[in-house]
């Protein structure tokens, strides 16, 4: 007769299994590992785990892609891209495959083996940068934004685009959970349309207007800066719930939390007041070109997102250090719809791209250098 399996603990060191309630640990979460780049003046652009959990990918301003093992929390490899730099990489539901954006010689979306470093597609289309890249949660298929005004959506087998949409400045784009809703957030406009991705080809059903929003301060309801500029959103994401959206910004007055059925404003995240005005040193650079002000800055993601509950929002403060949460079900002053961080969470370092772990409690983050957060026994949140 066989013996009983017996199933090995996690190693020392590496992630928890999410057995514990999120609201039991966010307040606890603290760096456990940092990971520094090779260069000093090489920053992570973006970060990705796979469907797993296992694994974390961070594109880098170097023109490399940087993997690591976030359950043993180890660095595996460095995949170069030195002909073509890369942003917005991201797991395909292959832990070994990723889709990531060119940065130089052309705007292709290139889909790359981790295995052996060799190109098994490329999504040839945009005549612009690409600002934005989302998986389908259901399928092997994603969709892109571009500065070139197109949304176009992809299938993994095939090297043609299965569909475009014309908007002007589509550069945010993502899906619902569900994988039945595509979103567009489209800032020279100010608006956020969904889609139906049965029938992606007919008008939205939904346009959020955000200048309408009630509560929403005219200066971030405009669809420009002062500079001219387009509106600074920087990421747009449903709630694994599927309830609320959140748009991130650079702006000094915080993100914006949207009910994703009604469009409504359900909050204004606002940053620790220690950390404003937001200085431009410590802001990643917007999807669309740069004003003056903001050349030089390096790209990024956002620097917010979801748990995984949709419950908090974790984000960069927005200074050179430390980060933040938000309880979406704390107490929103009725009168400015502002909600203030619940807890700050102590860091050294700026977190300008953060990314939670789909399957473990655990955070990532990154600057120059990339971040491993676990919940910590016996800490507790500290005040914003």
């Amino acid at each position: 007769m066989a013996g009983p399996i017996v199933v090995p603990p996690p190693p020392p060191g590496g992630p928890q299994p999410a057995t514990q309630k999120t609201s039991d640990i966010i307040h606890s979460l603290r760096p456990t590992k940092l990971f520094n780049l090779p260069v000093p003046s090489t920053y992570a652009t973006s970060l990705s785990f796979d469907d797993t959990g296992e694994f974390l990918l961070a594109a880098c301003s170097d023109e490399t892609l940087a993997l690591y093992n976030a359950k043993e929390g180890r660095a595996l490899k460095t995949l170069p891209s030195k002909k073509y730099g890369a942003h917005l990489a991201r797991f395909t539901h292959h832990s070994q495959s990723i889709i990531y954006a060119s940065t130089m010689i052309d705007d292709t979306i290139r889909y790359l083996s981790a295995h052996d470093n060799a190109f098994l597609r490329y999504f040839k289309g945009h005549s612009a940068p690409v600002t934005s890249l989302a998986l389908c949660p259901g399928s092997d298929t994603f969709v892109s934004g571009s500065l070139d005004n197109t949304v176009r959506l992809w299938s993994l087998q095939s090297p043609n685009p299965q569909g475009r949409l014309n908007l002007a400045t589509p550069t945010l784009v993502t899906y619902d959970p569900s994988a039945t809703v595509l979103a567009v957030a489209s800032p020279s406009t100010s608006s956020i349309l969904l889609y139906d991705l049965r029938n992606y080809d007919k008008p939205p059903f939904a346009t959020f207007d955000l200048r309408t929003l009630d509560h929403l301060p005219a200066i971030m309801a405009s669809p420009v800066a002062a500079n001219g500029a387009p509106r600074d959103w920087t990421k747009l994401e449903f709630s694994n719930d599927g309830k609320s959206l959140l748009v991130a910004t650079n702006n000094t007055l915080g993100h914006l939390l949207l009910d994703a059925f009604s469009g409504e404003l359900k909050a204004l995240l606002v940053r620790p007041p220690q950390y404003l005005p937001l200085s431009q040193n410590n802001l990643r650079a917007t999807p669309w070109p740069p004003s003056a002000a903001g050349i030089g800055q390096p790209r990024g993601q956002g620097d917010c997102c979801f748990s995984a509950d949709g419950r908090y929002v974790v984000g960069g403060s927005g200074g050179d250090r430390d980060a933040c949460v938000w309880d979406t079900l704390g107490m929103v002053d009725e009168e400015t719809k502002t909600l203030a961080p619940a807890w700050g969470l102590p860091s050294r370092g700026r977190c300008a791209v953060v990314e939670w772990n789909p399957r473990y409690n655990m955070v990532a983050t990154a600057d120059k250098g990339v971040t491993f957060w676990l919940p910590e026994e016996g800490a507790g949140g500290k005040g914003p």
